[in-house]
C-alpha cells in the first residue's frame, strides 16, 4: 500500500521531508509519535499526498482521506475571506457543516445521506449539520472533518492529531468508530499520547529530527516495545524559576485600579443564543482574585464562548450583566481596558495567528495584547522574553518564523505569550492541544508554578483528567447551564 525508497519530498514552498525507507501494508494500522517540531505532521502531509516527490521511489493508494489541523486553519480562513464581498455589496451565504461535507460530491446518494447520519449520530453533531460552520467549536469542526474524509470512501485515512479539542465521551465515541474503520480500510495516526492509542494498532513510527528513529516490528507491538516508546516519549522535567514581571507597563494608576479588584468577573443570569439555539442560560459566576477554575464541559456546551466573552472576542459580552476587572461590559470602556489585564491561550488565537514574525516577536506582542509587533518594545521586554523562551526549550528559535514552527512548538510560543506580562486573569483554553509528552508536562508544571506565584488567577479548560494543574480548586459544569432537550411525540 505505502512504500518509500530514498525519498525526498517538497512540502509548500521550501520544506523537504526525507524518508529513507518506509513499508505499510493494507491492514497495517500505524501510530506516529515524536516530540514537537519533529516531522510528524509533515510525514501525514507526505502520506496524505500533499508533497512533490523530488527523488527516490514512492507508492501510495489512489484513495487517501486526510484530517489535520492545516485543513482546518484553510476551510476557516477561507468562510472568513467570504466576508470580503460585502465590499462589493454582494450577500455571501456562509457555509453550513453539511455544506462542507457535501461540497465534494458530484451527486449526494440517499446512501451517503444515511452513512452521514450514522456518522453524526456516532459523534453527536447531527443537531449541528445546518449550522454555519464557523459556529461550530474546534470540537466539532474536527468531527466535521472526520466524517467528510470518511464519506470519501478512502484506501488509506491519514488522521494528525484525531482527539485534539474532543471531550471525554467524543474521544470514547472516536475509539469506538475508528475500531470500525479499521476493518474496511488502513488508518495512520499521528498522536501525542499514549493513552490514546488504539489496541487495534499493528506498527509504531517515532520520529526525531524530521527522520524516523526507531519503528517497531511488523509483526505488532510488544510490550517490550511500547515501554521503549514510553522512555522515548516521557521525561519530568521541573521547571526553573519564572522569569520576573515588567513592573515599568503598570503606572501608578493601573496599578492601582489592578490591586483594588478583589472581585475580577463577575456574570449574573449569563445566556448566550444562537437563533433558536440556547448554548447556556442562567449562569451566575464569580471569580475572586486567587481563584483558579477548571471549566468542563462537552464540545458544544459554550466553554470557548464564555471565555470569548471575557476577553472582549464575543459580541455576547454586551448582552449580558458581565463585569470584569470593575468595569460593566457595554459602559463605554475600551476593549484595551480589559486586554491588559488579560493572558489567553486558545485554538481560536493559534488559527488567527497567522502573521509572518518572528517567534520573539509573537512573545513581545503579549505585552501589547496585539497579533504581530507593531510598538518598540524596551530592553527589559527583550530581555524577559528570551528567558520565557529559554524556559521552555526555544531560545534557539527566537529569529526564527513563527509560521515555520510545529503546530506543538506554536502552541508552546503562544503559551509563553500569555504568560509574559504575568497578567491578572490567565485563560488558558485547552493550552496542551498538540503537546508532546514532554512538553505537556512542562507547561502544566509551568502554570502550577504560575498558579502558587498568587500573581495570576487561572481559567482553565480541559478534556484530559491526568493534565491537572496544582492550585485549581474551583470547578464550573458547564452542562449545569445548559437547558432541557423537550422531545415532543408526534405519534
Amino acid at each position: 500500500m505505502v512504500t518509500f525508497q530514498q525519498c525526498r519530498f517538497l512540502l509548500g514552498l521550501t520544506h523537504q521531508v526525507r524518508i529513507t525507507q518506509l513499508q505499510i501494508a493494507a491492514g497495517q494500522h500505524c501510530a506516529v509519535f515524536g516530540a514537537n517540531g519533529s516531522g510528524k505532521s509533515a510525514l501525514a502531509a507526505v502520506l496524505a499526498g500533499q508533497a512533490q516527490l523530488l527523488a527516490g521511489t514512492a507508492q501510495l493508494p489512489a484513495r487517501i482521506g486526510w484530517v489535520s489541523t492545516a485543513q482546518q486553519q484553510v476551510l476557516i480562513e477561507a468562510e472568513r475571506r467570504k466576508g470580503d464581498a460585502d465590499i462589493l455589496d454582494v450577500e455571501v451565504e456562509p457555509s453550513s457543516a453539511r455544506d462542507i461535507i457535501c461540497r465534494d460530491h458530484a451527486e449526494w446518494t440517499a446512501a451517503q445521506e444515511q452513512q452521514l447520519q450514522q456518522l453524526a449520530g456516532m459523534l453527536r453533531l447531527q443537531e449541528r449539520l445546518d449550522t454555519a460552520f464557523l459556529a461550530l467549536s474546534t470540537g466539532e469542526t474536527r468531527k466535521l472533518l472526520l466524517i467528510r474524509a470518511i464519506l470519501q470512501n478512502p484506501e488509506l485515512l491519514v488522521l494528525d492529531e484525531p482527539f485534539n479539542g474532543l471531550d471525554v465521551d467524543a474521544c470514547a465515541a472516536l475509539h469506538l468508530l475508528l475500531a470500525e474503520l479499521q476493518q474496511r480500510m488502513t488508518l495512520l495516526l499521528v498522536l501525542n499520547r499514549l493513552s490514546e492509542l488504539p489496541a487495534f494498532i499493528r506498527k509504531i513510527l517515532y520520529l526525531a529530527h524530521g527522520e524516523i528513529q526507531w519503528q517497531s516490528a511488523d509483526s505488532g507491538i510488544s510490550a517490550l516495545e511500547l515501554a521503549e516508546l514510553a522512555q522515548l516519549s516521557q521525561l519530568q522535567q521541573e521547571p526553573g524559576p519564572l522569569p520576573a514581571k515588567d513592573r515599568d507597563r503598570f503606572t501608578p494608576a493601573l496599578a492601582e485600579h489592578n490591586q483594588a479588584q478583589q472581585i475580577l468577573v463577575r456574570l449574573r443570569q449569563g445566556k448566550v443564543q444562537y437563533g433558536d439555539r440556547v448554548i447556556f442560560q442562567g449562569l451566575d459566576w464569580q471569580i475572586n482574585r486567587g481563584e483558579h477554575w477548571q471549566i468542563t464541559g462537552p464540545n458544544g456546551s459554550g466553554k470557548t464562548c464564555l471565555l470569548q466573552m471575557l476577553s472582549g472576542d464575543n459580541p455576547h459580552c454586551y448582552t449580558n450583566d458581565l463585569q470584569v476587572f470593575g468595569y460593566q461590559r457595554g459602559s463605554g470602556e475600551s476593549i484595551w481596558d480589559i486586554k491588559q489585564h488579560l493572558g489567553l491561550v486558545s485554538n481560536s488565537l493559534q488559527l488567527q495567528y497567522r502573521v509572518g514574525c518572528p517567534v520573539l516577536h509573537v512573545v513581545l506582542s503579549g505585552f501589547y495584547d496585539s497579533i504581530g509587533l507593531y510598538d518598540q518594545p524596551s530592553a527589559l521586554q527583550i530581555k524577559l522574553a528570551l528567558e520565557w523562551l529559554a524556559l521552555i526549550g526555544l531560545e534557539a528559535k527566537a529569529k526564527d518564523s513563527f509560521q515555520s514552527l510545529s503546530f506543538g512548538d506554536q502552541r508552546l510560543v503562544l503559551i509563553v505569550r500569555a504568560m509574559v506580562k504575568h497578567p491578572t486573569l490567565l485563560i488558558l483554553d485547552e493550552p496542551c492541544n498538540g503537546l508532546d509528552e514532554l512538553n505537556r508536562l512542562k507547561v502544566l508544571a509551568l502554570l502550577s508554578v504560575l498558579a502558587r506565584s498568587g500573581e495570576s488567577t487561572l481559567l482553565y479548560v480541559n478534556h484530559h483528567a491526568e493534565d491537572k494543574i496544582d492550585g485549581i480548586t474551583k470547578l464550573l459544569q458547564m452542562t449545569d447551564y445548559q437547558p432541557a432537550v423537550v422531545h415532543i411525540d408526534t405519534h
